[in-house]
């Protein structure tokens, strides 16, 4: 792996997270920037509704902006979830708010053109990650400065994913030796795989508030600059 001064890690100028969690998802929930979840995947179609801006046909995807709309798809064929039409009597697509961009019309229309290729929830034109099907809280101190924070993460995120949540605190966060109870953690690994286990089951079972404890990550500094 190659080295940012001291460090070693990737090149957070082309980084991208795996992992997405349904809180940050909520976040985009605009006209202008809009994304959605579905089976396990994040979309950002914002440029879908730019392209179709106006149109009517949008206005369910609007209604939906930042949210999980798993429900709208049959999680065998990752199709839109289908029924028969009570006035045709024909299979068509469900959409209990409407249609909406890309669904054919129940009967056929002079005025809808379907030479857009694969509709919009086919492709992975649109994806930007996973959703995180499991969060958790993780505190980082910055033993330099004694500023602490408390990130929400997802738990199959790697260290480096984590570090990258974490730059807009601290941009030399790469600069830091990063430990948990005394030992190094491996950056490549999930929070688990470092010994830094999820108990907030166990806290439930016992009755308890896990949020009184969330395990602390403290950050050393390697007395190196490195921005990424």
């Amino acid at each position: 792996m190659p080295l940012r001064g001291l460090v070693a890690g990737p090149d957070f100028d082309y980084f991208h997270r795996r992992y997405f969690t349904p809180s940050e998802v909520a976040e985009h929930n605009q006209p202008e920037d809009l994304w959605v979840s579905y089976l396990g995947y994040v979309y950002n179609l914002t440029p879908l509704v730019q392209e179709f801006k106006g149109d009517l046909l949008l206005k369910p995807i609007l209604e939906v902006a930042g949210q999980d709309i798993s429900h709208w798809f049959d999680p065998k064929t990752r199709d839109i979830r289908k029924h028969i039409d009570p006035m045709t009597g024909c299979l068509r697509y469900r959409t209990p708010r409407g249609r909406f961009v890309h669904v054919p019309p129940p009967l056929p229309r002079s005025d809808w053109a379907n030479d857009f290729g694969k509709p919009w929830w086919k492709g992975s034109n649109y994806q930007v990650g996973r959703l995180s099907a499991k969060t958790r809280n993780i505190r980082i101190i910055n033993t330099l400065t004694s500023q602490e924070h408390t990130l929400q993460v997802g738990a199959l995120e790697s260290m480096w994913e984590i570090l990258h949540r974490y730059l807009p605190y601290n941009a030399h966060a790469a600069s830091y030796t990063w430990k948990y109870d005394g030992k190094n953690l491996n950056m490549d690994h999930t929070l688990e795989e470092n010994g830094i286990r999820d108990e907030e089951e166990e806290f439930d079972y016992l009755n308890m508030d896990g949020t009184l404890h969330t395990p602390a990550i403290l950050l050393y500094f390697n007395d190196d600059l490195t921005e990424l």
